[in-house]
């Protein structure tokens, strides 16, 4: 069904999104530092479970992602990416492929894989909730997804100094940055696709720069710029990225590019899980488990009823 322009879920162009990240196949090895950290912290989640993986698709890693998991010994890597160009980078993998598909349509079977990573890359997907029903659907009984995305809070200097630019050149405000998710909804995103145990929790990757200009850079080697639907279409100003660089706050370290990261976890359902107990089953009291006295229910402590 083809969505009308007006669309609520519209947020981002998919099309643009596509484009700049076929441009960013030439020069995102230049932010390639910045992305293995980001992977590395979410693949350090694998250290917290014993179970062994054979099969695992990589959604978005620009060429990053896959071979830290291959050398964890996971035999069988697919990676996928909007951009054919990206994917490519990825040019015969060891051990597996390297396909274009859209994180909104993933084109693959049910039970394809036991563990899918998403390492900065599903923060420009319109229907977060129906791709994470998706990933579950490709997921084994058992399997894992874990996921990291830019949160609420990332990039907030420069998100302040392009709209305090801006307000300045043109009396108004466009967005420039990117809405991104708080980390209070993400649980609830995993329970409602169909996720067992999900988590969400947050950490930040501390990242400075030089000067400024240097930023802008990164951001567009990385396919990292604007592609909001309701972007103002217009050239910007010449004077702006200069004027918004002279706002950015310089500390110690060079000029501070907050990228706090939210990571989810969920499993697909298996009968081995721990389950919730029943209610009612309890064979101990709470009182007694704690140690103190049981109460009825009206009393406080140090008193009787109350009346």
């Amino acid at each position: 069904m083809t969505q009308s322009p007006t669309d609520p879920m519209r947020v981002f162009d998919r099309r643009l999104v596509r484009l700049r990240r076929d441009r960013a196949a030439a020069t995102v090895g230049q932010v390639a530092p910045v992305l293995e950290a980001a992977a590395d912290l979410l693949l350090d989640r694998l250290d917290d479970t014993t179970r062994r993986f054979t099969r695992a698709l990589d959604i978005g890693g620009r060429g990053v992602v896959a071979p830290l998991l291959r050398a964890r010994g996971i035999p069988f890597v697919v990676s996928m990416d909007l951009s054919a160009r990206m994917a490519a980078r990825e040019r015969e993998p060891a051990g597996g492929l390297a396909v274009a598909g859209d994180e909104e349509w993933l084109p693959f079977a049910p039970e394809s894989f036991d563990l899918v990573v998403a390492s900065l890359s599903l923060h420009w997907v319109n229907d977060l909730p129906g791709a994470l029903v998706q990933i579950r659907r490709v997921l084994t009984p058992d399997g894992l997804f874990l996921a990291s995305l830019p949160g609420l809070g990332t990039l907030q200097e420069l998100r302040e100094a392009l709209a305090g630019a801006e307000s300045e050149l043109r009396g108004g405000l466009s967005p420039r940055v990117s809405p991104f998710p708080e980390l209070r909804d993400l649980a609830g995103l995993l329970q409602r696709a169909g996720f067992a145990l999900p988590v969400a929790d947050a950490a930040r990757l501390p990242v400075a720069y030089r000067n400024p200009m240097a930023l802008f850079r990164d951001l567009r080697a990385a396919g990292e710029t604007n592609a909001v639907l309701a972007r103002d279409p217009r050239i910007p100003p010449r004077a702006l990225l200069p004027l918004a660089a002279s706002r950015l706050p310089e500390g110690a370290e060079g000029i501070p590019a907050s990228l706090r990261l939210l990571v989810m976890t969920g499993w697909s359902p298996h009968e081995s899980q721990s389950q919730p107990a029943r209610p009612g089953s309890a064979t101990v009291r709470l009182a007694e488990a704690l140690g103190v006295e049981e109460q009825g229910a009206g009393e406080t402590a140090g008193r009787g009823p109350l009346h």
